[in-house]
C-alpha cells in the first residue's frame, strides 16, 4: 500500500518515469495504478492522440516497442498501457533493448497480472534500474482488515468488525469484488456512516447470524446451542456454506489456538505478530485458552482431520454435510 501511495504521489507531483511494470498475484492494485495513470497524465484533448491502450494477446512486443519510439503530438507526453500483458510472457526479454535506451516522452506502461518476472532475468534487472516496477502480493486474511478499514476510510465511512469479519469470509481475499460491494454501498448509505452487520446482512445478502464467523464465535465460546442452530443452516443450504470452507476456517482457529498456547510471551503486540491476526480477533484466543486447554486442543485437530478425511469419502461414504459438522460439534463439545 505505501508503494502504490509513493508512485501515485510522484506522478502527481510530475516525477514519471519512461516505464512502468505492474506485476503480480493480486489484479487490485495492478488496475488501480493503470486506471491512475490513464485518468493523470494526459488531458483530455490530448489523448485523442497520444495515449493508447493495449492488449497482450492481440499484439507483439515489436508493436509496442515501435509505438513506444514514436513522438508525441501537440504534448509532451505520449501513453501507451499494455493490459493483460502476461500475454507477452514468452517475448518479454525483446524489452531489454528498449529499456536500455528508453523513449523520454513516451509513459509505456505493463499490467503483467498474475505472474511475476524471473528475478534473475536481464529484463527484470534491468526493469528494477530504469523503470518503476511494482510487484502486486496477495494480501493474506489478517491483512485484509486494516485494509479494509483504509479504503472505507477513505471513501467517508468506518465499518464495524463484525461486518469487516463477514465481508472477508464471504468474499476472501479478492480486492476487487470486496471493493466493489463497498462502492455499491457508498451509492446507498449517506457519508459518514457506520456499515453494520445488519447493513451488510441487508444490502450484500451475507446472513449476519448464520456464517462462518458466528459459527467459530459459537465453538469459541462452547455455546452449543447456537453452534447446532449455525450447522443445521449450513445443511440447509450447503451450496452457499460449502464444507471445505468451513472446516478450513475451524480448523484455522484451532491450530492458531495450539500456537497460542505455546507462545511464552502472550502479550498483545507478540501475539499479533507470531498468530498473523487482527486486535480484534485475538479476543477469542484468550477465550479459547480458557474453554480449551493445549490437549483438547490436539486433540479437535485430530478430529478436524478426520472429519475432512470422512468428506473425501476416505474412510466412509455417502454422509451428508450436515451430519459431517454435527460429528465435529459433538467430539468438539466433549
Amino acid at each position: 500500500m505505501d508503494e502504490v501511495i509513493t508512485i501515485t504521489k510522484n506522478i502527481k507531483a510530475g516525477n514519471i518515469s519512461p516505464v512502468y511494470f505492474f506485476m503480480g498475484e493480486e489484479a487490485y492494485y495492478i488496475d488501480k495504478l493503470s486506471e491512475f495513470i490513464d485518468d493523470t497524465i494526459l488531458t483530455e484533448d490530448e489523448k485523442s492522440f497520444n495515449q493508447m491502450v493495449l492488449y497482450g494477446r492481440d499484439v507483439t512486443m515489436q508493436e509496442i516497442l515501435s509505438n513506444a519510439k514514436r513522438f508525441p503530438l501537440m504534448a509532451e507526453k505520449q501513453v501507451i498501457i499494455v493490459k493483460e500483458a502476461q500475454e507477452l510472457s514468452r517475448s518479454i526479454d525483446q524489452l531489454e533493448s528498449y529499456l536500455e535506451n528508453p523513449q523520454p516522452s513516451t509513459v509505456l506502461v505493463f499490467c503483467y497480472k498474475y505472474k511475476t518476472l524471473d528475478k534473475r532475468k536481464k529484463v527484470y534487472k534491468l526493469l528494477q534500474k530504469n523503470s518503476v516496477l511494482f510487484e502486486s502480493k496477495k494480501l493474506r486474511e489478517y491483512q485484509i482488515e486494516p485494509w479494509l478499514k483504509r479504503v472505507i476510510a477513505g471513501k467517508g465511512y468506518q465499518i464495524e468488525p463484525k461486518a469487516s469479519a463477514m465481508l472477508v469470509e464471504f468474499l476472501g481475499t479478492d480486492l476487487a469484488k470486496i471493493s466493489n460491494e463497498i462502492d455499491k454501498l457508498s451509492i446507498i448509505l449517506p457519508k459518514n456512516s457506520l456499515i453494520t452487520a445488519d447493513v451488510i446482512e441487508k444490502n450484500i445478502g451475507i446472513s449476519k447470524d448464520f456464517n462462518n464467523f458466528e459459527l467459530i464465535k459459537a465453538i469459541v465460546d462452547r455455546n452449543s446451542i447456537s453452534a447446532y442452530k449455525i450447522v443445521k443452516h449450513f445443511s440447509l443450504n450447503p451450496k452457499n456454506n460449502p464444507l471445505v470452507l468451513t472446516l478450513g476456517l475451524v480448523y484455522s482457529y484451532f491450530s492458531k489456538l495450539l500456537l497460542y498456547h505455546g507462545l511464552k510471551d502472550k502479550s498483545p503486540n507478540n501475539a499479533i505478530k507470531v498468530l498473523k491476526v487482527s486486535q480484534y480477533a485475538l479476543k477469542d484466543y484468550d477465550i479459547g485458552k480458557k474453554n480449551y486447554p493445549m490437549r483438547k486442543v490436539s486433540q479437535i485437530i485430530s478430529i478436524l482431520k478426520d472429519v475432512d478425511l470422512k468428506a473425501k469419502g476416505v474412510g466412509a461414504q455417502n454422509i451428508s454435510q450436515g451430519d459431517l459438522l454435527k460429528e465435529m460439534l459433538v467430539k468438539i463439545f466433549n
